[in-house]
């Protein structure tokens, strides 16, 4: 497929989707073309398939009434916005709503039974599947040292719940050398579609440059062939997405988190 059809294919199976079942404690509404998912650990989302033309003033009220909501949650959100969104001035118009653009990732795309193959690991790491609130609570933590963050404050929480209310639905993958955890990484296999989607995978400095992220790549293609999954999708940073294009992944568009955060007090 050429990278049009895959992002038509991307949009309309995987944009304003509402995931069944929504994990404990988090709420999804409709608000025109929008939907917007309240509770989650990190803060709220807002996200869609399209706009529908609306642009100027009403989509500004559309903005402003996403930030009035979350405003009475005291909660941040995150409006994701890719890169062939329309109207061309949405940026500029969530720019002045008070949202802060976080880094641009590149959405790629490749077909499973492509990116299937054996993985390959450097002597001595061994990759293994968990569940344990142990092991997710140390992906976590491992997390925060390597991005300078606070994700270890929800994305153990987050994991679990996800677990909790559809287990099939996520596979979680520890690259380990003896009780070192070199890396992790994640694939979540959206119902009703044909796309599973890769995340994590980010590896500590000593083991970088060796093949464990392309291994972690190749074991969850093989999990996702296996059931039947057409294509791979990942929201590729600027490290990762080299390496998935030499493998295969064809980009396809951007995406942007724009993050409204509550004032002080």
């Amino acid at each position: 497929m050429t990278a049009h059809e895959l992002l038509e294919a991307y949009d309309a199976q995987l944009r304003g989707v509402v995931r069944d079942p929504l994990p404990a404690g988090v709420g999804a509404e409709r608000d025109g073309p929008l939907l917007r998912l309240t509770g989650l650990g990190r803060g709220g989302f807002v996200g869609y398939r399209d706009l529908g033309g609306i642009e100027g003033p009403a989509l500004d009220a559309l903005i402003a009434r996403q930030v009035e909501i979350f405003r009475a949650r005291g909660e941040s959100f995150e409006w994701k916005l890719h890169g062939h969104d329309l109207p061309a001035d949405l940026a500029a118009r969530l720019l002045a709503a008070g949202f802060v653009p976080e880094e641009t990732e590149t959405v790629v795309i490749a077909p499973a039974a492509a990116i299937a193959t054996t993985p390959v690991l450097p002597p001595g790491v061994v990759l293994r599947e968990s569940t344990e609130q142990r092991d997710l609570q140390r992906i976590a933590g491992r997390s925060s040292a390597l991005w300078g963050d606070e994700r270890d404050a929800w994305l153990a929480d987050s994991l679990a719940a996800d677990l909790a209310a559809d287990p099939g639905a996520l596979t979680i993958m520890l690259a380990e050398a003896g009780t070192t955890l070199v890396s992790a990484a994640w694939i979540r296999f959206a119902p009703a579609t044909e796309f599973a989607t890769l995340w994590g995978g980010a590896t500590i400095p000593a083991w970088r440059g060796r093949g464990v992220y392309r291994a972690l790549v190749a074991h969850r293609a093989n999990l996702a062939a296996a059931r039947g999954y057409r294509y791979l999708q990942v929201d590729a940073s600027d490290a990762s997405r080299p390496i998935l294009e030499r493998l295969g992944f064809v980009p396809v568009t951007t995406t942007t988190p724009f993050i409204w955060t509550p004032p002080a007090g």
